[in-house]
């Protein structure tokens, strides 16, 4: 009776799960669960035992090579087999892009959560790269947000003395691991950034991001995004100072 029930309804549209660019491991396991129609944990707990084509840095750890796609849910579909081919293709996709480095996926990972839009991708990684290559902490939000849990600009003093990894402010060099999926334009943003001197930057609102290489400059600016938060037009993003 049920095939006859299956064959009456006619072909079903084919289930779907959507990776959108900038999700977290958390949040992508989450949304697995829903489309599976499992308990909440099971995809989370898969990631652990799954054996995920992942490199030696990863130690395990998905984060990052969760690519952003859509990717289709089937009856034999698996949390295992979902998040394999989620691996799959961003090993597919480093491959074509020639991106060999956990590195590079770790810088993207901040890039495509510190952009305002794809074309400061490129200036961003480059703010990550001058930052490093002169020691200098990355004070990043993203990272930060990441330790903690969350998504916003309102960050306090008080994070900014988090004892984490990921936070960058406290601790010197890149996060322990990635913080996000990054898309295709994080990625080649983070490996082969354009040539420049910046060292901060500011979004002081959509499509207005400034960078820059002199920091009283870069306060200005900062002073510009604060009265914008301070007249309720809580729009900007400061960051890289």
């Amino acid at each position: 009776m049920l095939f006859v029930s299956r064959l009456l309804r006619g072909p079903q549209p084919e289930a779907k799960l959507t990776v959108p660019e900038g999700q977290r491991a958390e949040q992508i396991y989450a949304a697995a669960d829903t489309a599976l129609h499992l308990a909440k944990g099971s995809t989370a707990k898969a990631a652990r035992t799954a054996h995920l084509k992942l490199p030696d840095e990863a130690k395990g750890n998905p984060e990052g090579y969760l690519f952003p796609a859509t990717y289709p849910i089937r009856e034999e579909t698996t949390p295992a087999s979902l998040l394999a081919y989620m691996v799959d293709t961003a090993n597919q996709r480093l491959a074509d892009d020639r991106i060999a480095s956990y590195r590079t996926v770790v810088i993207a990972s901040i890039v495509q959560a510190e952009a305002d839009r794809p074309s400061d991708m490129g200036k961003v990684a480059r703010v990550i790269d001058n930052r490093l290559a002169r020691n200098m902490p990355l004070q990043m939000d993203s990272t930060l947000n990441y330790a903690l849990g969350r998504s916003t600009l309102n960050t306090s003093h008080a994070d900014t003395r988090l004892d984490s990894p990921y936070n960058t402010y406290k601790r010197a060099g890149l996060p322990p691991t990635p913080i996000d999926s990054p898309g295709a334009d994080a990625l080649k943003a983070a490996g082969a950034p354009p040539k420049g001197d910046w060292l901060y930057f500011v979004t002081v609102k959509p499509g207005d991001t400034r960078f820059t290489a002199d920091y009283q400059e870069h306060l200005q600016n900062v002073r510009e995004f604060n009265k914008r938060q301070k007249d309720g037009d809580g729009t900007g993003q400061a960051q890289g100072g």
